[in-house]
């Protein structure tokens, strides 16, 4: 084997045995969903969203994937610390989904449908803390759009 790419492949390794020792390939790896986030309710005019909240990097790294299943009214809430734009795909996602890319006070900035297990990006239309997945189609059927708001503690008003 040449040299260089033996040296490539030493330092593949050792990034990830650190990632794996610091946990943070591990859930992934494992093939688990997240299960047991921390729950948030949100509001999209009369219907209600229990949504899980993916807050840490691992957590929002993850996401939904593996999920096979989710309750109709079900989604997950990304937080970030500061507005960006946020691009998400859906490798090891199983379930259709539309996000929803969000501003500070809940106002919905574009919506994307997301096919499953693609690795096609889907970015928000300019810088957001918020991204709710749900099933693909909720916002649809509910006649929610960009411009429409959410409600919930997690949203400060303008």
């Amino acid at each position: 084997m040449a040299p260089r790419r033996r040296l490539w492949l030493a330092r593949l390794g050792a990034a990830l045995g650190l990632a794996l020792t610091l946990g943070w390939l591990t859930p992934a790896l494992s093939q688990q969903p997240q299960l047991h986030l921390p729950r948030v309710q949100l509001q999209a005019g009369m219907h209600l969203i229990n949504a899980q909240v993916a807050s840490t990097h691992q957590q929002r790294a993850i996401g939904l994937m593996w999920r096979r299943d989710m309750a109709p009214n079900e989604g997950m809430l990304f937080i970030f610390e500061e507005p960006q734009r946020q691009c998400f795909w859906m490798m090891n996602t199983y379930l259709p989904l539309t996000a929803a890319f969000i501003e500070d006070d809940g106002t919905i900035v574009n919506l994307a449908d997301m096919q499953p297990l693609t690795t096609d990006s889907h970015c928000s239309a300019k810088p957001v803390r918020f991204v709710l997945e749900m099933h693909q189609g909720w916002f649809a059927r509910r006649g929610i759009q960009p411009g429409d708001r959410l409600r919930g503690e997690v949203f400060r008003p303008r």
